[in-house]
């Protein structure tokens, strides 16, 4: 059965072998023996039912917890020639009784449901007169009273072990510690013997946590590693969600809100604009996700504190689903965590102390400065398998030496104290820097003895002494107020009986890069990804359900001109390749002619030998930049690449940034209708706030100069730098 099972893995969906634990996973299923699946994101869960749904002599229920989870599923699975359907809340009575009359048919493998859809009667009646086969349960944490998205319906699909006693049951999810684990289990009967833990480790991920300084700047220094690449950027609130997408889109981003306080027609609606490639970063609460099936997400930035471990994985886990490297920022402050506290004291008094314990644990791993995934591991479990993954910022960092810190230990400690203990670290800090904030001066705190006596140490380094006294013990952080106290061990310093050491220097990033990127034809890539994304709004399919970038990859390595080619990269199986292959052939055929590259077959390339990361070919923002110098104008360009005036000037921002010089052509004359004094101010507001972010600089000028100008502007600055650096260097030489 497991031979047949492996030819359905390559003729359907493509790929060549299983994943680790998926080829025992299905073979227990086809035994019909109960399973609980404990797989990461991306590790490959979905193919441990939907192949057994099509060697079983039945029906395989899907119980999935959100509607687009479902339409996802059932739209992949009918592209590649499998019969699914779904019944739920959002098809038409139409739509309705028509997968309706398919199941009385018996014309369907795998039927998506809701549990609450599932538990109603008219819904058991019609499968009490099915063979169901399979009952799968997605998101199984839900099930469990300690998992982080608890949903009582779930606790209800027990009774359906007792209504279908034949069908084998197959409880799945991505984050469960081994309490929601043993939850699962006993809430479904099952046999602890019957359960595959996949190892937590996305190694793909690259994992950095960032102390909060100037949010908007580092989230737009973050997203200028990433042009016309997807990503979410988490934050806690609506209001943030809003203000943020806002910023980013007047950035000249291409970027859409969801959170609840949307329509569901808008939510809906941006979302399939991220899902299609339209929109590039969706700025979101935690209410987007969890059906998010979208392979080609980049990166994850975490504006905000995200509730608990749990979260904060699950969260990270929506990138890098093709195997290829995302990035994964996290912006911490100890600030969002009394906001996180307001909405844990909205709970009831149980569910509190859950919550309260999985924040403490979030901000213990925050605080490490061991790899990250060693903590992160441990958290659910699993033991990391070396000390230094080299993707994350621990790993990647030149650790400095620790020195006596006693001094400003004592400094600190006392201003603690002698503001009675109830503030945070920032108003400390403030107090010893002297500052006339209006809370120091409101509370008179400028008259402690304390006042001023920290000056020598910038506000950074102080912040960055106190998370490791919180560390070593000697501060204790109310985690509902945020406020510091004076441990025990805190008065051994305070007398001058114990000595501390930190590290106070700026720890020093090494270089790093991907370990999953290869050399790729990225011109071929970018002009395989506007075929692609054609093909996808021709059909109404998201892009990735044609093919996943990780096979436009290998098509840019290999270039394969002929059907046996193209079946042997990622993700192509036969149905696909008949489907979707001609013409993606065709224009590679005619790529290769063009430039005089041979075809490389994938199964004549030692992977080994494929040097990373190299690309072949210009970035994007260099092809558009030389096409403009070479007299190309903004129109033309703008309709050559298919990309708006906002997109265009990123480009040009990104090959000034480089240290190039640019041409000035007739759409700079805007700028000589500004007074002069006008531009005196800019270059002024530009030289105090940098060229990075525009929105201080916009601010500074009382708004009265628009985004599009200072864009331009800011490109004369740059270039006219980059040409004095050019005439410095002919002079040097």
């Amino acid at each position: 059965m497991i031979q047949k099972a492996k030819l359905i893995l390559k003729d359907i969906f493509g790929y060549d072998d299983f994943r680790p634990l998926q080829r025992e996973i299905i073979e227990n299923v086809l035994e019909r023996k109960d399973t609980l699946v404990i797989m990461p994101t991306g590790g490959g869960k979905s193919i441990c039912y939907q192949i057994p749904a099509l060697l079983f002599d039945g029906l395989t229920i899907v119980v999935s917890p959100l509607i687009s989870l479902m339409e996802d599923q059932v739209r992949q699975l009918e592209v590649l020639g499998v019969e699914a359907v779904m019944l739920n809340s959002s098809l038409s009575t139409d739509a309705y009784q028509k997968n309706v009359r398919r199941i009385r048919q018996n014309k369907v493998r795998l039927l998506y449901l809701a549990p609450e859809t599932l538990l109603m009667e008219k819904t058991l009646s019609l499968l009490a007169s099915q063979n169901v086969a399979c009952f799968t349960i997605d998101e199984a944490h839900c099930i469990s009273e300690w998992g982080h998205d608890f949903r009582p319906e779930y606790r209800q699909l027990v009774a359906l072990r007792n209504r279908f006693p034949q069908s084998v049951c197959l409880a799945l999810t991505a984050t469960a510690t081994e309490r929601v684990q043993q939850d699962i289990r006993s809430s479904l009967q099952f046999e602890a013997s019957a359960s595959f833990v996949a190892s937590f480790n996305r190694e793909n991920l690259y994992l950095e946590i960032k102390q909060k300084s100037q949010a908007a700047e580092q989230t737009l220094q973050f997203l200028d590693k990433f042009p016309r690449q997807s990503g979410i950027i988490y934050c806690l609130s609506r209001k943030q969600v809003d203000e943020l997408s806002t910023f980013l889109k007047e950035e000249g981003y291409s970027v859409k809100p969801y959170h609840a306080g949307l329509s569901t027609e808008e939510r809906q609606q941006n979302q399939a604009s991220f899902i299609r490639d339209d929109t590039q970063i969706m700025v979101a609460t935690i209410a987007f996700g969890m059906g998010i099936n979208k392979p080609n997400v980049r990166f994850i930035l975490h504006f905000d504190l995200p509730n608990n471990i749990e979260s904060y994985y699950q969260q990270i886990g929506r990138a890098g689903r093709d195997g290829l490297r995302a990035d994964c920022l996290f912006l911490f402050s100890y600030g969002d965590i009394q906001r996180i506290n307001y909405f844990i004291r909205q709970k009831h008094e149980q569910e509190q102390v859950v919550a309260t314990a999985q924040l403490n644990a979030l901000v213990g791993f925050v605080e490490q400065d061991v790899c990250r995934r060693v903590p992160l591991l441990k958290y659910f479990g699993e033991d990391a398998q070396e000390e230094n993954c080299g993707m994350c910022d621990n790993c990647l960092t030149e650790h400095v030496a620790a020195i006596d810190v006693t001094i400003p230990t004592q400094q600190f400690l006392s201003c603690v104290k002698h503001s009675s203990e109830i503030f945070g670290a920032g108003h400390i800090i403030d107090i010893l820097r002297g500052s006339k904030s209006k809370k120091v001066l409101k509370f008179a705190h400028d008259k402690l003895s304390t006042y001023g006596i920290g000056m020598d140490l910038s506000k950074q380094e102080w912040f960055y002494l106190s998370r490791q006294l919180l560390q070593q013990g000697l501060l204790i952080q109310d985690m509902t107020h945020g406020s510091l106290k004076l441990s025990a061990k805190a008065w051994d310093v305070l007398r001058g009986e114990q000595t501390v050491s930190a590290k106070m220097a700026a720890p020093q990033k090494k270089s790093t890069r991907a370990k999953v990127e290869q050399n790729y034809d990225s011109t071929l890539f970018e002009s395989l990804r506007e075929l692609r994304k054609s093909m996808a709004d021709d059909l109404n399919v998201p892009p990735y359900v044609i093919f996943p970038d990780k096979t436009l990859i290998e098509m840019s390595i290999h270039f394969p001109q002929a059907e046996g080619g193209l079946l042997d990269l990622y993700g192509v199986g036969s149905v696909r390749c008949a489907k979707y292959g001609p013409p993606f052939i065709q224009l590679i055929t005619e790529y290769a002619e063009k430039n005089g590259v041979d075809e490389k077959p994938k199964h004549l390339i030692d992977d080994n030998s494929v040097k990373p990361p190299k690309r072949i070919g210009k970035p994007r923002h260099q092809v558009v930049s030389e096409k403009y110098n070479d007299g190309a104008s903004f129109e033309d360009l703008t309709n050559e690449f298919k990309i708006k005036v906002n997109t265009l000037l990123n480009h040009l921002y990104n090959f000034s940034s480089e240290g190039h010089v640019l041409r000035f052509g007739d759409e700079f004359d805007e700028i000589l209708s500004l007074p002069p004094q006008i531009l005196v101010n800019v270059r002024k507001a530009f030289n105090d706030h940098g060229m990075l972010a525009l929105r201080p600089v916009f601010e500074t000028l009382n708004e009265e100069v628009s985004y599009h100008l200072l864009k331009l502007i800011r490109l004369q600055i740059l270039s006219a730098q980059a040409k004095n650096n050019q005439n410095d260097s002919m002079v040097t030489n």
